[in-house]
């Protein structure tokens, strides 16, 4: 295999730009889902998979521009790892700036009865919160003594006297946690 070490010369030129377009789209993805909301992050449909490949398409040619190098590739990567390390260490040192980014949790249900001002502030639907419970495995809200809107958008329960716990990961997977 030959290198064209003038190729590659020419192409780390273009390496700052990549850098930049990438933390750029990073930065811009980030904001974009914090404020169309997390709820569809837990919950993806044929739809949501369509539009994620989509916008992948659509920003990796801001990224990298017309370098479609496997270095340019490579740098991009790199970038938005680093990114992502950087930005989670950010999250961690400065809890307060984690509540903004990634929100808090939002109680849904408290002993029984509906939260429906939180449940407008998450933008659940009274359907949806029937739908998590079922999921849960309880056939009534009035059964529920804590559900709970989690930042990365699952609906967490307890019943049982605060000794049954479930976490809905996604509408196929469900997780089911019981203390003695």
């Amino acid at each position: 295999m030959y290198i064209d070490f003038a190729q590659v010369a020419i192409a780390t030129e273009k390496f700052p730009m990549i850098i930049i377009s990438s933390i750029a789209v990073y930065i811009f993805m980030v904001i974009a889902i914090r404020i169309f909301g997390k709820k569809e992050l837990a919950q993806l449909s044929v739809s949501d998979l369509v539009f994620i490949l989509l916008i992948s398409n659509a920003v990796q040619t801001a990224m990298v521009g017309a370098d479609a190098t496997l270095y340019g590739g490579l740098v991009a990567a790199m970038a938005l790892f680093l990114t992502n390390f950087g930005f989670k260490k950010l999250l961690f040192k400065f809890p307060r700036l984690g509540k903004v980014v990634q929100g808090v949790p939002i109680m849904l249900i408290h002993k029984g009865q509906l939260v429906k001002e939180n449940m407008v502030k998450a933008q659940i639907t009274l359907d949806e919160v029937h739908e998590a419970v079922r999921e849960h495995g309880i056939d009534s809200i009035e059964h529920v003594d804590l559900a709970v809107f989690e930042v990365d958008g699952n609906i967490s329960v307890l019943s049982d006297n605060y000794k049954k716990k479930s976490s809905r990961r996604t509408k196929a997977h469900r997780v089911i946690h019981k203390d003695a």
